[in-house]
C-alpha cells in the first residue's frame, strides 16, 4: 500500500497524511535502535502498521476515552489520534518505547497521554480498551476487565482468533462481534463488551 492509496482508502486529509509519513520516517530510523516492529514488516509499513490500525477507527465513538495497552510503536493507539481520536492514552511499560511514541507525538503535533507502567500497575477507568499483537485474548481480557468502565474492547488478532476465543470463555462471559479484517483475509477485529470474570 502507498501513502496514496492509504488516503484514499481511509479518506484522509493531505495534513493528516503529512504526519503519517513523518511516523514512518520515524519508525524507520528508531528501528535500527531499537525493535519496535517485525523487521519483515518494515518495508510494509503503510498495509501492515497504518491501515491495520486504522481500519479500528470507525469502531470507536469520538467521545469514547481509550486505553491502547501494550503500545509499543504505537499500534493502534497513535495511528488513532493522528487520525483525529481526541483521547487516547498509550500504555507502554518499555521506557525507550515510550520515548519513541513521545518523539512521534511531538513532531506529528498530536494530542496523547504516555504511560510508562505496567499495565495491571495503572489505576484508571477507561471507556474503551484496545490491544494489537499484545497476548491472548484470556489475558487480554483480564486487562480489560481491570482497566474498563464498562467492559468494553476492541482486539485486532489473527488467525487464531478461535482458539483463543474458545479458551477465554472457559474464564470468562463476554459480549462478542467480530467483523473481517480490511488488511488480512486471516485476520478479525474483535468488538467486546460486557466482560465479567467467572472467577
Amino acid at each position: 500500500m502507498t501513502p496514496e492509496e492509504f488516503q484514499k482508502t481511509f479518506n484522509v486529509s493531505r495534513e493528516t497524511l503529512d504526519r503519517f509519513q513523518i511516523y514512518e520516517d520515524l519508525l524507520k530510523k528508531w528501528q535500527k535502535k531499537i525493535n519496535l516492529v517485525a523487521p519483515s514488516t518494515v518495508n510494509d509499513i503503510w498495509m501492515r502498521h497504518f491501515a491495520d490500525s486504522a481500519q479500528l477507527y470507525n469502531y470507536i465513538d469520538a467521545n469514547d476515552d481509550i486505553a491502547d495497552i501494550g503500545a509499543g510503536a504505537g499500534f493502534p493507539g497513535m495511528v488513532l489520534a493522528i487520525m483525529g481520536h481526541k483521547k487516547i492514552t498509550l500504555i507502554e511499560s518499555d521506557q525507550r518505547k515510550c520515548i519513541f511514541l513521545k518523539e512521534v507525538a511531538r513532531q506529528t503535533d498530536v494530542d496523547v497521554e504516555i504511560i510508562n507502567r505496567r499495565i495491571e500497575d495503572v489505576d484508571r477507568k477507561f471507556d474503551l480498551v484496545t490491544a494489537r499483537a499484545l497476548a491472548d485474548l484470556d489475558a487480554l481480557l483480564g486487562f480489560a476487565d481491570h482497566l474498563s468502565l464498562n467492559g468494553k474492547a476492541l482486539f485486532l488478532k489473527g488467525q487464531k482468533a478461535d482458539n483463543e476465543i474458545a479458551s477465554a470463555e472457559k474464564n470468562w462471559q463476554f459480549d462478542l462481534e467480530t467483523e473481517n479484517s480490511r488488511t488480512d483475509d486471516q485476520a478479525s477485529i474483535l468488538k467486546i463488551s460486557n466482560i465479567k470474570c467467572f472467577t
